[in-house]
């Protein structure tokens, strides 16, 4: 199935901890504070007179910005710029991090989303029209509702296995919101993230007549490769305008 659960994939030309440099081409070390900590990642073969598009990644419950790491070889390493901020919420543990749904959360979150793309685009050529915003689970929940509050910012929005944000006027901007591409990705054996739920949330965007995409996988609340290609083709079709999504894609 090509579930992601191997920590250490390498990112290529990799060096040990000790002996890695922060350069174009690679990876920036974690940065953190402790309001604010990110990973950020530069395309290889990093061209500074071309400006790229930049992927923000909102890590799933139980992880922490790190993930980025994981995430971006089975998206691309060529063709974006990509940060990942580290969730607001502490966990029990005190060692992972999630995205809660509460009011001053969503603040914090909006918060650390914006200086994401500050850091993003003051390292690297980054173009402003086109930031896209991608989470996992309840990451993909809080990417949803950052991108719909502000959907004027982004060229779009991914949520995988993450539901539609609940209790926080999220189509408060309708209008706004029509012209935002939509991308939800889910498992079909998904628990977190139930069937019924999903058919809810179609209904609700053909009412609000929503550019959305859905996209179902044989798994359950793993995330995949297939899914991390798809988001890259995906991306792909919003920023060249070639249609790149299979046939079996339900728009809506």
């Amino acid at each position: 199935m090509n579930r992601l659960t191997n920590p250490s994939i390498s990112w290529p030309g990799q060096t040990s901890t000790s002996q890695r440099r922060v350069a174009v081409g690679g990876e920036r070390p974690c940065s953190q504070s402790p309001a604010f900590a990110y990973q950020l990642l530069a395309p290889v073969h990093y061209e500074p007179n071309y400006a790229y598009p930049l992927l923000i990644w909102l890590h799933s419950a139980g992880d922490d910005q790190r993930q980025l790491r994981r995430v971006m070889p089975h998206v691309s390493l060529r063709n974006y710029v990509a940060v990942g901020p580290r969730g607001v919420v502490t966990e029990p543990s005190g060692y992972s991090y999630c995205w809660s749904p509460e009011f001053a959360s969503a603040d914090a979150a909006a918060r650390v989303l914006h200086q994401s793309i500050d850091v993003a685009r003051q390292q690297y050529n980054v173009n402003p029209r086109r930031i896209f915003l991608a989470g996992m689970n309840d990451g993909g929940t809080m990417a949803l509702r950052l991108a719909l509050s502000d959907p004027e910012r982004f060229a779009g929005v991914i949520s995988i296995g993450g539901a539609f944000p609940k209790k926080c006027a999220a189509l408060s901007r309708l209008n706004a919101v029509r012209d935002l591409p939509v991308l939800i990705m889910r498992g079909l054996e998904s628990l977190d993230y139930s069937e019924s739920q999903m058919c809810d949330e179609i209904r609700l965007f053909h009412a609000a007549r929503m550019r959305v995409h859905l996209r179902q996988y044989a798994c359950g609340d793993d995330l995949i490769v297939p899914m991390l290609r798809d988001l890259d083709a995906w991306i792909m079709e919003q920023v060249t305008g070639v249609p790149a999504l299979a046939e079996s894609d339900a728009a809506v």
